[in-house]
């Protein structure tokens, strides 16, 4: 087991000045405090050698600084991406029918419901859905089957047939 009182004292001592740290490098709160969970994280974990080092505060402000690099990297990659894209286009309000299938989903059993959105969302065969649930084949094509029929029930107007896709495992 680690000799965690040493780690706890260094973090006690520690632990304001690294937060006011990660707040001027990152220049938000929330990101700062991150920023100082993920260097006290790594601190802990190499804490039987970081507890030798000479000055392990400082090695604790380098992780900071180095962690908020790497962010700004990531930051500025996806901004650039953005600004050759543009903004993404409005999303308008959701149809009549999103509404009624998403109602209707919801009154169906987790696992048919699970099979129906693995199927027609990821396009998913019956036998990877039977590899993925660690069930079989038969088990797949019954919840579909079932989830099929409870949703004709539940959607006026709309038959089982209009649901049916050809189910090839």
């Amino acid at each position: 087991m680690r000799d965690t009182n040493g780690f706890d004292d260094f973090y006690r001592s520690t632990s304001a000045r690294a937060l006011r740290y990660g707040y001027a490098v990152a220049h938000d709160p929330g990101e700062a405090q991150d920023l100082v969970q993920e260097a006290y994280a790594r601190a802990w974990r190499q804490w039987p050698t970081l507890a030798a080092h000479p000055a392990p505060e400082a090695w604790l402000r380098l992780v900071i600084s180095r962690l908020a690099t790497d962010r700004w990297r990531r930051l500025r990659g996806w901004r650039l991406a953005a600004s050759r894209t543009g903004p993404p286009d409005d999303v308008g309000p959701p149809g009549e029918d999103s509404v009624l299938l998403v109602g209707a989903l919801r009154q169906l059993p987790v696992r048919h419901r699970q099979a129906l959105a693995l199927h027609y969302l990821f396009d998913m065969s019956v036998a990877e859905i039977a590899g993925e649930a660690g069930v079989p084949v038969g088990t797949v094509k019954s919840w579909l089957s079932r989830g099929r029929a409870r949703l004709a029930e539940l959607l006026p107007g709309l038959t089982t047939a209009e649901l049916e896709v050809d189910d090839v495992a």
